[in-house]
């Protein structure tokens, strides 16, 4: 039997605190992609994508994951209509990459790194439409 996801509340003024970072993270990706730096870029795009899921399920839901696994939220976006499906896939692509590029030896390469930002870009537009909603 599959655990519960551990959820916090969010409040509307949340959900724009969370796109605000989302969006931040995901410039900062985008500025580190240019400079060549593969390793920061995907990882700065990693967290755009979180911060972007917490935005969607927050607007949502009311909610967003609150557990220390971020492949938790996966199962929250999915709960989360359309928007959060679309966010979903980009995320469960993103997510595997966490460890590899916060605490593995391994390089990124330049091509890996720009479809992370490419997906990073594609979960900031939802939750960026949905917090003018």
């Amino acid at each position: 039997m599959a655990r519960p996801v551990r959820t916090r509340p969010v409040s509307a003024v949340q959900v724009r605190a969370y796109v605000a970072k989302a969006e931040e993270y995901f410039a900062a990706a985008t500025d580190e992609l240019a400079a060549g730096r593969s390793i920061a870029a995907t990882s700065l795009a990693i967290h755009a994508a979180i911060n972007a899921a917490d935005a969607v399920t927050g607007r949502r839901m009311g909610r967003r994951s609150a557990g220390e696994d971020h492949r938790e939220v996966l199962d929250l976006l999915r709960e989360a209509g359309k928007d959060g499906a679309a966010v979903e896939k980009e995320l469960a692509r993103l997510v595997p990459l966490k460890t590899k590029t916060e605490y593995e030896p391994d390089e990124i390469p330049r091509a890996e790194a720009a479809r992370a930002v490419a997906r990073a870009r594609r979960c900031v537009d939802v939750a960026r439409r949905l917090a003018l909603e």
